[in-house]
């Protein structure tokens, strides 16, 4: 089977071809220059640029498979979550070629495509179910945190999310109190490596609470707070490396010891985590020792696949579709809002 899958969820233009597990190409155009300079999306921007990239970009990765739109058999678009100008203009692309093949179309849930991104793998990168098993979900992005319990193929259970700032938002935050340049997590990544991560004693919200939902406002308000008394930081760059390594401690931990916590809660041996913040070095690194310890087997994302890409919704597509999944309603609209719990429902 050969599905083309669409991703235009947020400020990523990407699509990519699967065949067979195997993905074929995964083109992504990034709008990260165009957004920099207000420091975070701008949703109407964002939309203009996808009208602008996605017949380019769906060209370039029909051409780097070496596939003709007719040898297309499903067609895959984010349904939702997202910003709602971004997702209508990849939905209605994908919908009118599946319409215009007479092709079946699925709508997918874009943090559910997350959740699968850890099972592709390998060069050239093929999603394999076949050492699937029940596990515990991390999902971190600029937008969301989430724990999640997938049980078996296709079916999962939220255990937590974020009640206020997500753990990309914060160090997006973070850095935009340094002057450091939008998207500030790989920056806070770089400058963190050459910290002294037990500089400052920031708070770890939430980490003993028992539930598995997340909250970093606190955090957030602690470095605005510092800087203001400690207005030297801005200027010295070992002070801001310690500061960067020392919120990036906090954050990394919190995520950890819940995600661990969780797993060990359930029973389960294997925990994934995706997501762009899964991209930072010091997140992979402990959640590996972490997981290690606690006699779990850890499955990351690899960092292309971290991202918003397509690959992972059109990897999901022909999964839902091998498990039976119905195909999404022809006329359906998006979900910008869209419960996880209720991708299936």
């Amino acid at each position: 089977m050969t599905v083309l899958g669409f991703e235009t969820s947020c400020d990523e233009t990407s699509v990519a071809v699967v065949q067979g597990g195997l993905v074929r190409a995964n083109v992504v155009a990034s709008q990260i220059r165009l957004h920099a300079e207000y420091g975070g999306v701008v949703p109407e921007l964002a939309a203009r640029e996808h009208l602008r990239n996605l017949i380019p970009v769906a060209q370039a990765a029909l051409r780097e498979a070496d596939l003709s739109p007719k040898e297309v058999d499903l067609v895959a678009a984010t349904r939702g979550p997202g910003l709602p100008t971004a997702l209508l203009i990849g939905l209605r692309a994908a919908q009118a070629l599946a319409f215009a093949l007479n092709r079946p179309f699925y709508g997918v849930h874009h943090h559910e495509a997350h959740l699968y991104s850890p099972w592709i793998r390998g060069r050239p990168p093929r999603a394999s179910f076949e050492d699937f098993e029940p596990h515990v979900s991390l999902i971190v992005s600029g937008g969301h945190t989430l724990l999640v319990h997938v049980w078996a193929e296709g079916r999962h259970r939220l255990l937590g999310s974020t009640l206020d700032d997500a753990a990309g938002e914060c160090f997006d935050k973070t850095g935009k109190l340094l002057g450091l340049p939008y998207p500030a997590g790989p920056w806070i990544d770089r400058l963190a490596e050459g910290g002294n991560p037990n500089a400052h004693g920031f708070p770890r919200p939430l980490r003993d609470d028992p539930g598995d939902d997340f909250s970093f406002s606190g955090l957030k308000t602690a470095v605005r707070y510092y800087l203001r008394d400690h207005p030297e930081v801005l200027t010295n760059e070992a002070a801001r490396r310690d500061l960067c390594a020392s919120v990036q401690a906090a954050i990394v931990e919190v995520l950890v010891s819940k995600t661990v916590r969780a797993a060990l809660r359930l029973g389960v041996g294997l925990v994934t985590a995706s997501g762009g913040v899964i991209c930072n070095r010091a997140l992979r690194r402990e959640l590996s020792r972490a997981c290690g310890e606690a006699g779990l087997r850890l499955l990351l994302a690899e960092p292309a696949f971290c991202t918003d890409n397509a690959a992972m919704v059109a990897v999901l597509a022909e999964h839902l579709h091998r498990l039976g999944q119905p195909p999404t309603d022809e006329d359906a609209e998006i979900l910008p809002d869209w419960d996880l719990e209720a991708a299936h429902a």
